[in-house]
């Protein structure tokens, strides 16, 4: 018997939405990041881009457990001596709601280009409206 592996020619990708009012950061990013691959399909191959587009609402309303919107932080550094910045989850909820999840859904994925092909399907919305209705996206039962 052999082993199925899937070509990027082969893969139907299918259209999914989450909303992510009261939702836990964390929970919510590693089924998005297995949606993301295609860990969900039956063709899964590692070595594939078989995943599917995720569409995420109400970015501005997740939650974090604990202490972590004031005791998370994210770093960025512009290259520069001394130009290492730091924002608390807190913060970054407040200015820029759709990093967090894309940064968080981004830890989870494999770090190589199939990476940046699979964030490239992540559609991150702030509100509960968005403009992808025309592609007919199914809920994503979290």
């Amino acid at each position: 018997m052999k082993t199925e592996v899937a070509k990027a020619v082969d893969v139907k990708r299918d259209w999914y939405i989450v909303d992510a009012q009261d939702a836990v950061l964390g929970r919510i990013s590693t089924q998005i990041a297995n949606v993301l691959r295609g860990k969900n399909k039956a063709l899964y191959t590692p070595s594939v881009d078989t995943g599917d587009f995720v569409i995420v609402v109400n970015a501005e309303k997740i939650a974090l457990t604990g202490r972590k919107l004031a005791d998370k932080m994210y770093y960025s550094h512009s290259g520069y001596v001394g130009g290492l910045k730091e924002t608390t989850a807190g913060k970054l909820l407040e200015k820029k709601p759709e990093e967090l999840i894309k940064k968080a859904v981004k830890g989870m994925l494999p770090k190589n280009k199939l990476a940046r092909a699979m964030l490239s399907k992540l559609k991150i919305y702030a509100g509960p409206n968005h403009p992808h209705a025309a592609q007919m996206p199914k809920n994503l039962a979290l």
